[in-house]
């Protein structure tokens, strides 16, 4: 068989498993990314590998699955950061902040001083980017799964879904402004880490130039093919520099202008492709996870890193709920929307394997929590916040909840009253 004829055949594979699992998760109340992350399991040396050796995706394939995943995951990115709008947090700053900030601090605390005592054993490189990246892997908030999630409960439009989705959009961005800061400090012994005094001159050019380009292509007719020269060559830039491509397709796609009109028809034409290739850095994660060869030291790893990171998320947001006077079972309900990882975890776990700040054993047990903890959200909602509650709490987002209702009224009091018939006890 040649090269290109394997090529077409994972892809088929990989695509007729991602489909076939993802809808299986569905129809288990589950969101589709965790079909298709199972079925890169699957297809790995966990499952497939121990089954047929190498002879679906043996070695000689792994580099063109891996660049459809690269394009995939750029695209995917792009899609995140235009996506991310600072008017999500009108009329809602403190409770949004106060959610991110608890949820985000505690579990990045936790995770970093246990990084600290894992260091000596698993840290492949320097103990400080390693120990930044360890707290950063623990305090991820999936927003986009958290956003289907949320669509799939009908939970979108009420106040609760509404700061959650926020609050998550608040906490990507810092975990991945903190993982960049980790892959910096990984690769500034390098021999060319003065490219990393360019981050500076890179976002300012951004802002300056691109972002008012953008705002010209807006209103012409065909726009993409522009958008995609911007968006590749952003990334390329960002690898160059040494902080990953990632971040220049997510800060490519967060100054796109904020039309709403435009940024659907962009979020129409991406999609697709979208769809076709991301579940080619499903597969490519499972072809690197061997779940197999975990010992018992990392089962106890994973155990300490599932608690850090239950309780970090659940327990920072209860808290931050309750402190800002929401209801005890709102406030458990926001717990449990930003304990879900999801796409988001595995896109920090690949970076940090790429950059070599983990190895393959403490990512295989950092895919099993990210895995758990997303799945936990769909149950943990069940329990704090039923369905049949929902239709009680339907207040849209943003009415209603402006900054001015502190004169007569706190936040958290105004927030008590809006959530009290969908959450009381």
């Amino acid at each position: 068989m040649t090269l290109i004829q394997l090529l077409f055949l994972d892809i088929v594979v990989i695509l007729a498993a991602a489909r076939f699992l993802g809808a299986a998760a569905v129809r288990l109340g589950q969101p589709r990314v965790i079909g298709e992350i199972t079925a890169g399991l699957v297809l790995g040396p966990t499952v497939l590998g121990q089954l047929a050796g190498d002879a679906v995706f043996p070695a000689t394939a792994i580099p063109g699955l891996k660049s459809l995943a690269a394009v995939g995951l750029t695209l995917f990115m792009c899609v995140v950061g235009m996506e991310m709008d600072h008017r999500v947090l009108r009329g809602r700053t403190r409770v949004v902040t106060g959610l991110a900030a608890i949820s985000t601090l505690v579990p990045l605390a936790l995770g970093c001083a246990f990084a600290v005592w894992l260091a000596p054993e698993y840290a492949d490189g320097d103990t400080l980017p390693f120990v930044l990246f360890m707290g950063v892997a623990v305090s991820a908030t999936a927003f986009p799964v958290l956003a289907r999630i949320l669509a799939d409960r009908g939970m979108q439009q009420t106040l609760l879904g509404g700061i959650a989705l926020s609050a998550a959009a608040l906490i990507d961005i810092v975990a991945y402004s903190l993982l960049s800061v980790a892959v910096a400090l990984g690769s500034a012994s390098g021999a060319e880490a003065w490219r990393l005094v360019l981050i500076p001159v890179y976002i300012a050019v951004l802002v300056a130039v691109v972002r008012p380009l953008l705002r010209r292509l807006a209103d012409t007719s065909e726009p993409l093919p522009y958008l995609l020269l911007g968006l590749f060559a952003s990334s390329f830039v960002t690898e160059w520099l040494g902080i990953h491509y990632i971040f220049g397709a997510f800060a490519f796609g967060a100054v796109m202008p904020r039309d709403e009109a435009f940024l659907r028809r962009m979020r129409e034409r991406l999609e697709p492709a979208v769809l076709l290739l991301l579940p080619m850095f499903f597969a490519v994660t499972g072809l690197t996870v061997d779940l197999t060869k975990l010992q018992l030291d990392d089962v106890g790893v994973l155990v300490v890193i599932m608690a850090i990171s239950v309780f970090g998320k659940l327990g920072g947001g209860y808290v931050a709920g309750r402190l800002c006077g929401i209801p005890h079972r709102g406030a458990a309900t926001l717990g449990a929307l930003v304990n879900a990882r999801g796409l988001t975890e595995l896109v920090i776990l690949s970076v940090g394997l790429e950059q070599g700040l983990i190895g393959h054993e403490l990512y295989a047990v950092l895919l099993v929590m990210a895995l758990v903890t997303t799945v936990m959200t769909g149950p943990l909602l069940s329990l704090f916040h039923p369905v049949s509650r929902t239709g009680a709490n339907l207040v849209k987002q943003g009415e209603g909840q402006g900054e001015g209702e502190g004169e007569g009224q706190s936040e958290g009091a105004a927030a008590r009253d809006r959530t009290e018939g969908a959450n009381a006890p």
